[in-house]
């Protein structure tokens, strides 16, 4: 057991870790207290740039920044489309009501994505008048950023939203659905897989599927089907109790053509590595992707 897993042992892993960065450049907010319900928007840390999360704009710094991949949020439009929007109604973040998936893409392009954006709790906004037609569309996005990687969150359980989503891939070539993976629900996940077997997806099903296994076997060094070209989002807490980690899980995890995304904390409510000290706990032979919330922070911290 000692000789299959031991760090000390393993072979070296290829390369630096990946930047993965969550909804671009986006305004972060305080933790406390968070719940599914709480409106982010409102809670807001006192702007150091004027970027608004999973707008071009915001992606486009991200790369400039040096993220190596951007994670984005989806919503099926009225009129069969896909919006880049985090949220399942538009009410927190704009100047609209109701809930995303309910309207048209032109009539989300007519928002004020930046409307409800507070740091004082109230007084100010920023943001306002900003973000207009800023909500972008999955086409635009992709039209964009034609040879660059993202990572897709469907925000629904609804099998039907992975079926519309594998109808709208199977558009795309070979080369530039290996650029793109998907995370969400496990009945969406499952419907995209049944379409697209070889698209890397991601759920909490599918992770179980694969992290169940591997603590049971691992030990000898056999890696489970169900970790073969996948992507699993491993939080820092849980990381070390995997067989191997990391000097021997992550060639094994390449080997089977399967991402590995490091998460901060626990895994709840999106942590990432968004500080020097973050970073300093991050192994130094891991060599998947490493979750931040501020890339324009971290990327410094790789390039030094």
């Amino acid at each position: 057991m000692f000789v299959n897993n031991s760090s000390l042992l393993g072979s070296k892993s290829k390369g630096e870790p990946k930047l993965l960065a969550h909804r671009g450049v986006a305004q972060t907010f305080h933790m406390e207290g968070i719940t599914n319900d709480t409106c982010t928007a409102e809670r807001i840390y006192p702007p150091e740039h004027g970027y608004l999360e999973n707008t071009i704009p915001s992606m486009e710094a991200a790369f400039d920044a040096g993220a190596d991949l951007v994670e984005l949020d989806i919503h099926p439009t009225k009129d069969g489309q896909f919006a880049v929007f985090h949220d399942w109604t538009i009410d927190c973040r704009t100047n609209g009501t109701g809930v995303t998936r309910d309207h048209t893409m032109a009539e989300l392009k007519k928002l004020d994505i930046g409307y409800g954006y507070t740091a004082d709790n109230g007084k100010t906004y920023p943001f306002r008048g900003k973000g207009i037609g800023m909500m972008p569309s999955l086409d635009e996005v992709l039209n964009r950023f034609p040879n660059k990687e993202f990572l897709i969150h469907m925000k629904s359980n609804d099998p039907e939203e992975g079926i519309m989503l594998a109808e709208y891939f199977s558009g795309l070539s070979e080369e530039r659905l290996g650029q793109l993976s998907v995370y969400g629900g496990d009945a969406p996940i499952a419907t995209l897989k049944e379409n697209l077997p070889d698209m890397r997806g991601m759920s909490k099903a599918t992770l179980k599927s694969c992290l169940l296994p591997y603590i049971a076997v691992g030990w000898t060094g056999v890696v489970p089907g169900a970790c073969e070209r996948t992507q699993l989002h491993i939080p820092e807490k849980i990381a070390p109790w995997l067989w191997g980690w990391t000097g021997k899980f992550m060639p094994r995890m390449e080997a089977a053509e399967t991402r590995v995304v490091l998460v901060a904390g626990d895994g709840g409510f999106s942590e990432g590595f968004d500080s020097k000290e973050d970073v300093e706990r991050i192994a130094s032979d891991f060599s998947g992707w490493v979750w931040t919330n501020r890339i324009d922070k971290i990327s410094k911290e790789y390039s030094k």
